[in-house]
């Protein structure tokens, strides 16, 4: 059996991930979903990605969690990265899951298409707390496109504003790029993100695992979500 720990993405907190951790909890996994700094609701979302990560390494060491599967959704994929470098030792395998791969000197910014560049910068500096918002068409449209409109609607109830400094942050790469932990990348296959195979070649070596499903299955299809989980995190 696994320990998975289970990194949500942006605009998401811990709790995304209950229905997944249910059935994986019933496999006999244990796992855990620790809440980003600066992410959730009605924290203080004055935060760079230096602090999200340290947030998730705090996380792993206080619970003395070891011989884990780290898992990033998303804008996780970031975190994951920087939490190899820092805790490696205690690293089975990385999972990445429909995540951003950046380049080593690269932002999660840099990787938007020209639409988002423009979007959220303005979002960001339209809000009070240089946060961004994600408006609802697009979370219907393009990150939930297999949920019906209640659903679609009661997940995005579920989103908090997201720190944009994090999204901005240029991050040095170099030490995870010789890390050699095992590495899978998951990839909903209705995902139109453009994911897979552009970013999930950067891992070089890696085992990709694919499920049908939009970028946020963990709300549309949580129990199959964790059946491929177990299959990316397996030795």
């Amino acid at each position: 059996m696994s320990t998975f720990v289970l990194v949500h993405g942006a605009w998401h907190d811990g709790s995304a991930w209950e229905p997944t951790i249910k059935h994986l909890e019933a496999k006999g996994h244990r796992a855990f979903a620790p809440t980003i700094a600066g992410h959730g609701k009605g924290v203080n979302r004055n935060v760079n990605h230096a602090q999200c990560t340290q947030s998730v390494v705090n996380y792993i060491v206080d619970k003395d969690l070891t011989d884990i599967v780290l898992l990033g959704h998303s804008f996780g994929g970031t975190i994951i990265a920087k939490v190899a470098e820092a805790i490696g030792d205690r690293i089975r395998r990385l999972i990445f899951f429909n995540a951003f791969v950046l380049n080593d000197g690269e932002s999660v910014k840099d990787t938007f298409s020209p639409n988002f560049h423009g979007l959220f910068d303005k979002l960001a500096r339209e809000s009070d707390d240089r946060t961004v918002m994600l408006p609802f068409e697009i979370w219907r449209e393009v990150f939930i496109n297999d949920a019906d409109l209640e659903l679609a609607k009661s997940s995005y109830a579920q989103l908090s504003s997201q720190p944009y400094q994090p999204l901005i942050d240029k991050l040095d790469l170099k030490q995870f790029y010789v890390l050699t932990i095992p590495k899978s990348y998951l990839y909903c296959t209705e995902d139109n993100g453009g994911w897979h195979p552009r970013m999930s070649s950067r891992l070089g070596l890696f085992r990709l695992v694919q499920m049908p499903g939009s970028h946020e299955v963990m709300f549309s299809n949580p129990v199959s979500l964790a059946e491929k989980i177990i299959v990316a995190g397996r030795d």
